[in-house]
């Protein structure tokens, strides 16, 4: 009996999707300079909040203000996740 001839079908290749179009189209020039200010913004709150003795920024947060600064810099970190 012969063989039967064997076809070879084409790759498929999936069109390109309109996300990631999107995707390469965002600018996120955005995100560094938030993400560096916010890490300021905290540093300079925990700073002053111990340099003016508990006094500043809020005095009636009381140590509070450290976590107030270590939010801040969560923040950043957050941030940094959108760079790319």
């Amino acid at each position: 009996m012969p063989k039967s001839r064997i076809r070879k079908k084409d790759d498929y290749t999936p069109p390109p999707s309109r996300q990631a179009q999107a995707i390469r189209l965002t600018n996120r020039s955005w995100v560094a300079p938030v993400m560096l200010a916010l890490f300021f913004i905290g540093l300079a709150w925990i700073v002053v909040f111990y340099v003016t003795d508990t006094q500043m920024p809020i005095e009636s947060l009381g140590n509070w203000n450290i976590v107030v600064g270590f939010g801040f810099i969560a923040a950043g970190f957050g941030v940094s996740t959108q760079w790319k």
